[in-house]
């Protein structure tokens, strides 16, 4: 009998219909031979990961996926993206999520500086060397991602973020939401980082570079997501299972890290564009055998999303559906196959749409969905359900979970 879990998470999958795509969503525009062929022969339904109309961040997410209430546990992104890249967060310590991005003329006209792939290690080396009032540290990730720690006990967690989240605004700023004198300090730090990575990054050799060559300067550091350390059960202890999780972005690998689940690395797995998608589907048929759950998140299809870009992600869509069959060689287990949020290309953003949600394995109610696709999973057996939800049906199906009550 099916014992064992894989919970394939599409990052961002979930969209709108598109004009361009006669009023289809890129997913169902796509040709997902093998997604298809999955909705099929299991169960479906759709799912609101957090609760319905309620835009999920990937963070909380994630941490609904396994089991926890975000509105419990979830401190800020900050801590998750710390963990992810191997920094070690102490209580009382404030962690922030960054983005190298450009600043012009006082306003932020590229967030991600064009997904700068390469010099932010050397950018990261001359903000550590700035002078500043606080013990910090601050550590490049994955394109224009960073992470920035301070180091001081006297700091609060609870402030808002200089990142304006969107383009041709100026930088805001921070300040204290809930008025306490520790936050009111953190508050005047992170606006002064901001200003002094300005003056370091501006001249950079680097950021003088990337313009010789027509591609925006990286010449302002954006902190976001402040957070202290969370306290999170770990999942074993909460749910009773040995678990392993795959992700090509530190912000899923600090949430499954904090949740004490293995996560395993695998080389070639980005988190961009360009992620190998078959070492990933490899990666669960070397390691399934060792664990009761494995989540793996896909994060390809949430950029072409947030760049409006629907024809990149309908490509993105076959290239995963073309490294399904793999997953046949896996016996007695149940497959999940659903998203952490959608990522509309009409939007940009994040949305709170409905994510698609199938089931396969033994002994699944199977129904008379014939397609994977945000409205054809809707008409599915599963109905509508809720992200933290879905461990504990996949959890039943696999015989894990145990009996409530006599």
């Amino acid at each position: 009998m099916a014992d064992r879990i894989v919970m394939l998470i599409l990052d961002g999958i979930g969209d709108r219909p598109v004009v361009e795509l006669h009023g289809r969503t890129p997913l169902e525009a796509a040709r997902t031979p093998n997604l298809d062929s999955l909705a099929k022969k299991g169960v479906n339904g759709i799912m609101d990961t957090i609760k319905p109309g309620v835009i999920p961040g990937s963070d909380t997410g994630h941490l609904a996926l396994l089991g926890y209430d975000p509105y419990e546990v979830y401190t800020g992104r900050g801590p998750f993206e710390a963990a992810g890249i191997g920094m070690e967060l102490r209580p009382g310590e404030v962690a922030f999520r960054c983005n190298f991005a450009t600043l012009k003329d006082g306003k932020v006209v590229d967030r991600r500086a064009g997904r700068i792939k390469q010099g932010t290690d050397e950018l990261a080396d001359a903000i550590r060397g700035m002078e500043f009032d606080v013990d910090f540290e601050f550590i490049e990730s994955v394109e224009h991602r960073a992470v920035l720690l301070l180091k001081d006990p006297t700091l609060g967690p609870y402030v808002s973020d200089v990142d304006p989240h969107e383009e041709g605004l100026p930088i805001l700023r921070s300040e204290a939401v809930e008025g306490d004198e520790a936050s009111q300090r953190t508050a005047g730090l992170i606006n002064k980082f901001a200003e002094m990575s300005v003056d370091v990054l501006s001249e950079h050799p680097v950021n003088s570079k990337r313009e010789e060559n027509g591609l925006p300067p990286a010449n302002i550091i954006l902190p976001r997501g402040a957070g202290s350390v969370p306290d999170l059960k770990p999942l074993k202890e909460l749910k009773g299972i040995n678990s392993a999780a795959i992700a090509g972005i530190p912000l899923v690998r600090g949430v499954c890290e904090l949740a004490e689940m293995e996560v395993i690395q695998v080389e070639g797995a980005t988190g961009g564009l360009d992620t190998d998608i078959g070492a990933i589907m490899e990666a669960i048929i070397d390691n399934i055998d060792d664990h009761d759950l494995m989540l793996v998140n896909i994060k390809g299809p949430d950029l072409p999303g947030h760049d409006g870009d629907h024809q990149q992600k309908i490509d993105f869509i076959q290239r995963i559906d073309g490294a399904l069959p793999i997953l046949d060689q896996i016996d007695d287990t149940y497959i999940a196959i659903t998203g952490d949020h959608s990522t509309p290309v009409t939007v940009k953003n994040h949305s709170g749409d409905p994510l698609p949600l199938t089931i396969c394995g033994e002994e699944v109610r199977v129904d008379d969905v014939d397609s994977y696709g945000e409205r054809s999973c809707a008409k599915g057996g599963l109905g509508r359900i809720k992200g933290t939800d879905l461990l504990n049906v996949l959890l039943d199906l696999a015989k894990k979970a145990e009996k409530f009550g006599a």
